[in-house]
């Protein structure tokens, strides 16, 4: 017994001098052990691994500021006569006070546009330009020149202007393909008229559509302050080079809410091209009427997803009846590339050239079919979209 006893405490004295290393081999060099007793396991970040920090983007913003100017616009509208004064009885008793007479008054906007050549030619919104019947660009150093409309895109709100002065500081264009959600940006404009202010955020989100604003969207979504007259300004990454061109927030009151929307330079490009070769961008149409596939829709029609677009209606002797699309077809894929709702088939059908003639793959009925249509020249815009 007492042997027993004996090797006993031996062993726990063993044991106890093992654990009294272990544990300062764990202070000494943390991490050595394979075990640090948590519940779990975790990644820690190496020695020296942590986010590099970033003090400024004055480089970022000293590149691109000069390339972003200020545009100011005026037009001539006729006032209103007030409906009342046609009212004897309220002529009698209140007289002339809230007459006008009616003559042409000028109305003023402010918004923001980015210089995209060396020779004049700069960018901005539609809507900032739309119906002016004078427009004047103010450039970094304050010099202000009369600028013309070459051509607007009322589809992607985007406008062409020429100013007529060589040598001006052109902004560089990124990538399309380099952008990417949490990508830090700065959107560069003129906001309620104060002067030229530079805001800085991320890129929320890519590729959002199904906002309303406009026809063709494909937004970037970006948290960097965006208010009245930054529309046409220059959404910047952190090296200065433009991503997109400034041209929506999604408020209610009228300030910024952290969600603005860029148009951006995969479709700025494009557009800007067309306007300055032909004054016009030039769509494909199909004369389809178009709607998403909700989860109701597509329990509805025995489909197994919602990807697609539901073509709720086909004009009459247009492209799509001739070559035998019905409503109630669902859209699958143009031209080989699939559709996966409403947007992105308008996005596909718009960049096909008139007169091509384009294959379709649908679903009808639960039995998929192959159409060839032939791509006519989309028509100028309506308030109902058609695709």
């Amino acid at each position: 017994m007492y042997k027993i006893w004996l090797l006993f405490a031996q062993t726990v004295a063993a044991l106890a001098v093992v654990a009294a290393a272990l544990f300062a081999l764990d202070r000494v060099a943390p991490g050595l052990l394979p075990f640090d007793g948590d519940a779990v396991t975790i990644r820690e970040v190496a020695n020296g691994g942590s986010a590099r920090p970033i003090s400024t983007y004055a480089d970022a913003a000293k590149k691109s500021q000069p390339s972003v100017v200020n545009v100011s616009t005026s037009k001539q509208v006729r006032a209103q006569r007030n409906p009342l004064m046609d009212d004897p009885v309220f002529r009698r008793f209140f007289g002339d006070r809230f007459s006008t007479d009616n003559r042409p008054q000028r109305v003023s906007n402010l918004g923001s546009g980015v210089i995209v050549s060396e020779d004049g030619f700069i960018l901005t919104n539609h809507h900032v330009v739309e119906a002016a019947d004078e427009i004047q660009v103010a450039l970094s150093d304050g010099i202000t020149l009369d600028a013309e409309v070459v051509g607007t895109d009322p589809e992607t709100d985007l406008a062409v202007l020429k100013v007529k002065r060589k040598a001006l500081p052109a902004i560089t264009f990124a990538k399309p393909e380099n952008q990417r959600v949490g990508d830090v940006v700065l959107a560069i404009g003129n906001p309620f008229g104060v002067g030229q202010t530079v805001t800085m955020g991320i890129i929320s989100a890519l590729g959002r559509s199904h906002l309303g604003i406009n026809t063709i969207e494909n937004y970037i979504q970006t948290d960097a302050a965006i208010n009245p007259g930054n529309s046409g300004g220059a959404l910047v990454d952190g090296a200065g080079n433009l991503v997109g061109v400034n041209t929506a927030i999604f408020s209610r009151s009228g300030g910024n809410l952290g969600i603005g929307f860029a148009i951006p330079i995969s479709i700025v490009r494009q557009v800007m091209h067309e306007i300055i070769s032909h004054g016009a961008v030039t769509r494909g149409w199909v004369g389809i009427e178009v709607q998403e596939i909700t989860p109701e829709i597509a329990e509805s029609f025995a489909l197994k997803s919602t990807i697609g677009a539901l073509i709720a209606g086909v004009l009459r002797n247009g492209p799509a009846d001739r070559a035998g699309i019905r409503p109630g077809d669902i859209l699958i894929a143009v031209g080989g590339k699939p559709v996966t709702d409403s947007s992105s088939l308008l996005n596909l059908i718009a960049a096909l050239p008139p007169g091509k003639v384009v294959q379709l793959r649908m679903q009808r009925e639960q039995t998929e079919m192959q159409l060839m249509v032939t791509v006519e020249k989309r028509p100028p815009m309506r308030q109902s979209a058609q695709e």
